[in-house]
């Protein structure tokens, strides 16, 4: 996959409007988590040594098309500009616009000083963002010279700042798209084999596109999370009180007939650890899946089967691996997703990716992050590009 890339040439001296993704939690006013800011850095500096004037799009939360202060931007502003400065020494400062189109920030990127960067407010405070409104799109587009776009979180929808501005100007992928594009192709062309996914979480239909994709793909789906007790139920077990997608349990049997007569090995729990409290766990107990009792809760996958899915992944070349295997945010059900993340860590030969907003924060949590080749920033989007769906925020990226 070709991308036009930033280079001197397209780039130094311009007016630029740069599209990242930071959507990133926030309480009392304070960033809780800058991954997502973190990964956008290497652009930034590189477009801040091109002498470029930059300008700051993103969205935050879900504000339905109007301005919200709880979704406001300008906590990240002060964020950035301490990150920032501890690279770009010569940063003058990151100045929050509280608009992203109209008269301020045409006022604002007029008066912008070399070394100045410009954090636009949140995109979404504007109908015409999620609608694609070409009008809107255009005057976001009005006062720069070029686009880049950085989100590759947001690449999968076919919003007004990731496609409908780049009908407007000359538009090219940030080192983050770039990044993202290059390790993904992984998992979708020339894949080295043995390739296993684990597939975990809660929603099984969020899923559902990648595990018909990976039918004849992958070489074995590992399967936990509540993703799993729907695929258990679907074959007949109870349950007890455990989580499950009652909407997608026909759905579920017809994937796991279609593994059957794939040449991909669809793997599902041999045992749970479940409870009957999860706010005060005092039973703890292992159980096949048929052995669940009435007033019984999954919370992850059980002993016979971390020991199963940990062989799987010593012996793998390439693995993907997007939601948590058990109730990790409740101990002791992080345990799961521990052993067969130190597992992974016992295979450094391996190519490995991790994806998906839930799974980042189980990595985070218990410190795993480094163990991956690739941590993705984009979680529908990257499930969306290795199940070989086409991302609209991508192609007009695209080289011809």
């Amino acid at each position: 996959m070709n991308l036009n890339l930033i280079s001197p040439d397209v780039v130094s001296g311009k007016k630029t409007l740069v599209r990242v993704d930071f959507n990133v939690p926030i309480e009392d006013g304070k960033v809780k988590d800058d991954t997502r800011i973190r990964e956008s850095l290497p652009t930034i500096l590189n477009l801040l040594e091109q002498k470029c004037r930059i300008a700051i799009i993103s969205h935050l939360g879900r504000p339905k098309g109007k301005p919200d202060p709880a979704f406001s931007l300008a906590p990240v502003a002060r964020e950035l500009e301490l990150s920032l400065r501890k690279l770009y020494p010569a940063l003058e400062n990151v100045r929050f616009v509280g608009d992203c189109i109209g008269e301020s920030v045409e006022s604002a990127v007029k008066e912008q000083r070399e070394n100045e960067v410009l954090l636009l407010e949140n995109t979404r405070f504007y109908a015409g963002e999620e609608e694609n409104d070409e009008d809107f799109a255009k005057k976001l587009a009005s006062p720069f010279d070029i686009f880049i776009s950085d989100a590759f979180g947001s690449l999968h929808r076919a919003h007004a700042s990731t496609v409908g501005v780049t009908k407007f100007l000359p538009s090219y992928a940030g080192l983050l798209v770039e990044k993202e594009v290059q390790a993904l192709s992984r998992l979708t062309d020339k894949i080295e084999r043995p390739y296993t996914v684990l597939i975990g979480g809660k929603k099984i239909a969020d899923k559902l596109p990648v595990l018909e994709n990976l039918i004849g793909r992958a070489d074995v789906v590992l399967v936990g999370g509540a993703t799993a007790n729907t695929f258990s139920k679907a074959m007949g077990n109870s349950m007890g009180k455990s989580v499950f997608d009652a909407e997608m349990l026909s759905t579920a049997k017809e994937l796991i007939d279609e593994y059957r007569r794939s040449t991909t090995t669809l793997v599902l729990p041999a045992d749970f650890t479940v409870t009957d409290d999860f706010k005060q766990v005092r039973l703890l107990a292992n159980r096949k899946p048929s052995e669940i009792r009435a007033s019984e809760i999954a919370g992850d996958i059980g002993d016979v089967t971390r020991t199963l899915y940990a062989q799987y992944i010593r012996t793998s070349s390439t693995i993907f691996w997007n939601g948590p295997l058990g109730a990790f945010e409740t101990s002791p059900f992080e345990k799961g997703s521990q052993e067969v993340a130190n597992a992974l860590a016992s295979n450094p030969k391996a190519f490995s990716v991790a994806g998906g907003g839930e799974t980042l924060e189980m990595l985070n949590k218990l410190g795993l992050s480094s163990i991956f080749t690739h941590v993705s920033t984009g979680g529908g989007a990257s499930l969306e590009f290795i199940a070989g769906k086409t991302l609209p925020g991508l192609v007009p990226l695209l080289a011809s």
